[in-house]
C-alpha cells in the first residue's frame, strides 16, 4: 500500500507537469440543447411572474401571513426566478463535460462553485439589493425607459444572458448595482465584525475549565457546571455531528485485529447483558461516562442485533444454536460474518470507554477565548452573511453577523420578531381562521372595491364600496367594523356624524370643514389616507 501511494505521488506530479491544466472560452459554451432547455425554462418562468402581476393588478392576490399584496407579490416572484436560475443550473451542471476545467476546479474545491459555472455559461441570475429585487432609482420605476410600477423580471434586475453571450445595458447596469452592494457591504462590515469580535474576547477572554470540570471565571465563579453540558473537547470528536466515537469504524477495526475463532459467538441477549454489566460498573462511573454516551452506545447494539438476527432469519438458522461449537458449517460460516465473541466485545468496550476518557477537555483550556474566536473569526470572513428564504415571508429571519450583533447588544426590539402560539382547539378550521384573521393586520385598500370623489352642490363626499369576495376572506370585517375603525383612526379624526353606513358594502364619509373653497382638498386628503387605514376584525 505505501509503495503504491509513494509511486502516485511523483508520477501524478509529473503528468500534471507536463500535461497542464488551463481554461478557455470553449470550456464556457453551452451546447445548442442547453440553449433550448434554458429558453424554455426562463419563458416558462417568465409566464408564470407575468400570471402573478396580473393577479396583483386585478386585487386577487392572497396576501401571506404578515404581508401586503405588494409584499408578497415581490416575495412569490423572488422564489420564482430563484428557482429558475437554480434549475438552468442544474440543466448546466448536468450537461458539462467530466473534464471540463471550471467544473474540475469547482468538484476538487480549488476555485469556483456551481453557482459561478452556471453564471458563465447559462444565465446569470437576479441581482440583489439588499436582499430585495432592484429598487425604483427613478418616479416609480427602476429605469426611465421601463413603464411605471412594472414589476417584470427585466424591469427589477433579473439578468436571462450569461457572461458568455454578454449582458445587455440594462443588465450590467442592474450587475453593477448588486457589485457594488457587494463591495460596500465587505468594507462596512469588516469594521463592525472587528469590533463585535473584540467585544466577544474581552467578555469571555477569562472563562476556563478547572479541576472539577467546571467552568469558571476569573474570580471563582461558576458559569457552567460541565463544559458543553458533556465535558468533551471538540477539537478530539471524531463521530458525525460532534459525536466522541466513530463507533462503526472502531467496531470494524476491533473484528479485524481480535478474531473471534475458537471463541463461541454471543447471544444477542448476552450481549446486552455484558453491555449493561460495562456501563453500570465502576469503569463506566469513575471517568464520568456520560448518559448520553451511555445510551448511544446501547443504541449501536441494538441496532447492530437487528442486523444479526435478520441476517440469521434469511439464511433460516437457529438463533441459539449459532456459533457453538457443536454447531453447523452454515451456522459457523454464519457467526464467523456476523457475530461477536465475549472477547471481541469486552475488548470493543474497552476500547469506547479509554477513548472517551482522552476525549475529555483537560482543566486550564482557555474556552471562553476560542469560544470567542469561533465566533468572530468566521464573521470577520463574512461567512455568516443574512440568508433569505426566498418565498416565505414568515422565514425572512434576521441571521449571521447582524443577529449576532442583536444578541451581543441586548436589543430591545429585535428586526424580526417571530411568535409561535398554539390553539386551544386544535381541529377547528374556522377557529383558526378567526384567530387569524384578528391578528393579521387588513387595511381597508385591501378589502375596498373603490374609493370615489362624490361632488355635489349641497354635499361633497367619499363614497367606500367593499368587495364581498375580498371581505369574505377576512372574517368579521363589514362596513359597520370598517365605520368604527374610520372613527377609532386618531389621524383621520372623524365624528359619527361624518361616516354613515349606507349598506353593507357602502360608506358615505362627509368633510368636517364648512369652508367650501377648502372641501375639495379635505376629501382628496381623505381619498389618499383612507386605503393605508387598517381594519380592526372584531375579537375572536
Amino acid at each position: 500500500m505505501r509503495l503504491g501511494l509513494g509511486w502516485w505521488r511523483p508520477s501524478s506530479a509529473r503528468f500534471i507537469g507536463n500535461h497542464g491544466f488551463s481554461i478557455g472560452v470553449d470550456d464556457v459554451q453551452p451546447g445548442e440543447s442547453l440553449n433550448q432547455k434554458k429558453k424554455i425554462t426562463i419563458d416558462e418562468g417568465y409566464e408564470k411572474c407575468h400570471e402573478l402581476i396580473a393577479l396583483y393588478s386585478k386585487g386577487d392576490l392572497i396576501p401571506q401571513p404578515g404581508c401586503n399584496r405588494a409584499q408578497t407579490l415581490e416575495s412569490q416572484i423572488s422564489c420564482l426566478l430563484n428557482k429558475l436560475r437554480e434549475t438552468a443550473g442544474d440543466d448546466c451542471m448536468s450537461t458539462l463535460h467530466w473534464r471540463n476545467s471550471p467544473l474540475i476546479m469547482s468538484q476538487c474545491g480549488s476555485k469556483g462553485s456551481p453557482i459561478n459555472i452556471s453564471q458563465m455559461v447559462v444565465c446569470v441570475g437576479q441581482q440583489s439589493v439588499g436582499g430585495r429585487r432592484a429598487p425604483n432609482g427613478f418616479i416609480d420605476r427602476t429605469l426611465p425607459h421601463f413603464p411605471i410600477n412594472s414589476k417584470t423580471p427585466a424591469a427589477k434586475g433579473f439578468v436571462a444572458n450569461s457572461f458568455y453571450t454578454g449582458l445587455t445595458a440594462t443588465e450590467f447596469f442592474f450587475h453593477t448595482m448588486g457589485g457594488r452592494e457587494g463591495l460596500v457591504d465587505t468594507a462596512v462590515k469588516t469594521a463592525e465584525t472587528g469590533y463585535m469580535s473584540r467585544r466577544l474576547m474581552k467578555g469571555l477572554e477569562d472563562l476556563s475549565v478547572f479541576y472539577d470540570q467546571t467552568v469558571r471565571n476569573a474570580s471563582g465563579g461558576i458559569v457552567q457546571f460541565v463544559y458543553g453540558d458533556d465535558g468533551m473537547d471538540p477539537v478530539k470528536m471524531e463521530g458525525k455531528g460532534g459525536r466522541p466515537l466513530n463507533l462503526d469504524q472502531l467496531f470494524m477495526k476491533v473484528m479485524a485485529t481480535c478474531p473471534q475463532r475458537g471463541h463461541d459467538t454471543l447471544s444477542p441477549e448476552l450481549i446486552l447483558q455484558m453491555l449493561n454489566d460495562k456501563l453500570s460498573g465502576q469503569d463506566a462511573s469513575s471517568g464520568g461516562c456520560s448518559d448520553k454516551f451511555k445510551e448511544m452506545l446501547r443504541k449501536f447494539f441494538e441496532d447492530r442485533i437487528k442486523m444479526l438476527r435478520s441476517t440469521w432469519r434469511a439464511l433460516q438458522l437457529d438463533e441459539d444454536r449459532v456459533g457453538k461449537r457443536d454447531s453447523s458449517i452454515e451456522e459457523r460460516v454464519a457467526a464467523d460474518i456476523s457475530g461477536i465473541s465475549a472477547k471481541q466485545l469486552q475488548v470493543f468496550l474497552d476500547t469506547c470507554l479509554s477513548r472517551y476518557h482522552s476525549k475529555i477537555i483537560e482543566a486550564g483550556a482557555s474556552i471562553g477565548a476560542i469560544g470567542a474566536q469561533s465566533i468572530g473569526e468566521p464573521g470577520t470572513q463574512m461567512t455568516l452573511k443574512t440568508f433569505h428564504f426566498a418565498g416565505v415571508a414568515s422565514m425572512n429571519v434576521t441571521l449571521g453577523v447582524p443577529r449576532i450583533k442583536e444578541i451581543i447588544n441586548a436589543v430591545k426590539k429585535i428586526s424580526t420578531p417571530i411568535i409561535t402560539t398554539e390553539l386551544l382547539s386544535e381541529q377547528d378550521e374556522l377557529f383558526a381562521a378567526k384567530v387569524k384573521c384578528s391578528i393579521e393586520k387588513v387595511v381597508l385598500g385591501e378589502v375596498a372595491a373603490a374609493i370615489k370623489i362624490v361632488l355635489r352642490s349641497n354635499q361633497p363626499h367619499l363614497v367606500v364600496e367593499l368587495d364581498m369576495q375580498r371581505t369574505e376572506r377576512y372574517m368579521g370585517i363589514s362596513s359597520d367594523t370598517v365605520q368604527l375603525s374610520i372613527l377609532n383612526d386618531p389621524k383621520i379624526k372623524l365624528k359619527s356624524e361624518h361616516v354613515r353606513v349606507i349598506d353593507e358594502t357602502k360608506l358615505r364619509i362627509y368633510p368636517t370643514g364648512t369652508d367650501k373653497s377648502k372641501l375639495q382638498l379635505e376629501l382628496h386628503n381623505l381619498k389618499s389616507m383612507l386605503p393605508k387605514l387598517i381594519v380592526k376584525v372584531d375579537e375572536v
